[in-house]
């Protein structure tokens, strides 16, 4: 009977130690979605950036920003924060932008800015991905001269209509 018993103890006390670390080994086993947050930019939106411009330009380059300074409008923050469902990392970055007037004159954060910054906008050359051909594009002619479609000529065709009366 006491073999009986220790198993019987054994199995019970498997049992509760495997339902307590159910959740954690598990865990995998359970959907988590990643929660992103705020201003998502990419690296090549904050190089587009540059010193003096508006806030205007600013915000068609970044979008509105997640908090405006309440006192003054001369302090934007563009701040973004994700966390993963599945490892529970959290990424968080910040940009900064400080205006003087409607002018921009300052930028500090967790981005890199490029290296033209400095250079005002009206001064500067945003990158270009490929130049234009300076050639017009001309569509082929097409070769015969017949129409695509044959139109019938509008007398002919009253001239059958009244046929068929």
């Amino acid at each position: 009977m006491s073999i009986k018993k220790q198993s019987l103890t054994l199995l019970s006390v498997s049992a509760l130690t495997l339902s307590l670390s159910a959740c954690s080994v598990f865990d995998w086993l359970v959907y988590k979605p990643d929660i992103p947050q705020g201003n998502y930019m990419e690296p090549q939106q904050v190089e587009k950036l540059r010193i003096d411009m508006t806030k205007e330009q600013v915000e068609f380059v970044l979008g509105r920003p997640v908090l405006r300074d309440s006192f003054k409008d001369d302090t934007w923050y563009y701040v973004y924060h994700y966390k993963s469902g599945r490892d529970a990392s959290i990424t968080h970055k910040e940009l900064i932008l400080h205006f003087s007037g409607d002018q921009l004159t300052k930028v500090t954060g967790d981005y890199e800015l490029s290296n033209e910054f400095n250079t005002p906008l009206e001064q500067s050359s945003l990158p270009m991905a490929n130049s234009p051909e300076l050639t017009p594009q001309i569509p082929q002619q097409r070769g015969d001269e017949k129409p695509l479609v044959e139109e019938q000529d509008p007398t002919k065709m009253n001239k059958h209509a009244q046929d068929r009366k």
